[in-house]
């Protein structure tokens, strides 16, 4: 089954694989939204019934607790959790200080919050996901419903006196209207093209009225594991500065592999 995956499914698959065995028993983990964070669900799942790993999920989004319960894996609140031993999530950017652009899937409010709450990050990621400056990809920004144009607006003026190449915002659309996140928001796609100063721009979003939260992770991801669609996978470490090559092996298995 594993030889039909694509390059890419592959590479996410592997890093997904390499981060499952941080997990270790007894721990609670939260469980990142996204088709990378899908994969690791699943490999949890696959050491949960084969291992008899015990572990609790705290789920970032619905969807992923759904498919949690499905392969198996005791789902908490994160308040029931208290406190996290680690979060496994992906990313839809990522630099050389794992500063992250997160929330294409829109689930990024409560996955900053999920992150915020772990001892440790872990972001699983294809090498395309790896930029030299962030925002190329569309910075999420999650805005209540309530006169979001009007905070549409003062974003866009915000963005004015910003380091970005770009000042495009737009509505993310569900069909005919606009996306609503779990938490029952829309969220704002910023199309800045670079971000010069990330941590600025983080820190001012969250002024603007009516501005829930961005996708600018800042200071949160310790580790990220790159995977490779011929199984190579690396490790960096952003505190202690170290650099891990390994490698993983394609196992057949039609538990994890089923309605991929």
């Amino acid at each position: 089954m594993s030889a039909e995956l694509s390059p890419i499914e592959k590479a996410k698959f592997v890093a997904a694989r390499r981060a499952s065995d941080m997990v270790e028993n007894g721990m609670k983990v939260g469980l990142g939204t996204g088709s990378t964070a899908a994969w690791m669900v699943r490999c949890l799942g696959e050491r949960v019934r084969e291992e008899g790993l015990k572990i609790k999920g705290v789920p970032t989004s619905t969807r992923t607790a759904d498919l949690a319960r499905e392969v198996g894996i005791e789902v908490i609140a994160l308040d029931e959790a208290g406190w996290l031993d680690l979060t496994i999530d992906g990313a839809d950017e990522f630099d050389a200080e794992l500063n992250l652009i997160k929330g294409g899937g829109g689930a990024h409010l409560q996955e900053k919050i999920v992150a915020s709450a772990s001892d440790r990050m872990v972001v699983i990621a294809d090498p395309a996901k790896e930029v030299a400056h962030l925002g190329a990809f569309p910075l999420p920004v999650e805005v209540i419903p309530f006169g979001w144009k009007t905070t549409r607006k003062l974003v866009e003026e915000m963005l004015e006196g910003m380091d970005v190449l770009g000042r495009d915002v737009t509505i993310r659309m569900n069909g005919a209207m606009p996306f609503v996140t779990d938490e029952g928001n829309h969220i704002l796609d910023l199309h800045l093209l670079r971000i010069g100063n990330p941590r600025q721009l983080a820190l001012v979003l969250n002024q603007v009225p009516g501005v829930v939260e961005n996708g600018l992770f800042i200071d949160i991801c310790d580790t990220v594991v790159i995977g490779h669609g011929d199984g190579r996978v690396e490790l960096r470490d952003v505190a202690a500065g170290s650099v891990q090559q390994d490698s993983i092996e394609f196992a057949e298995s039609e538990n994890l592999f089923k309605d991929v």
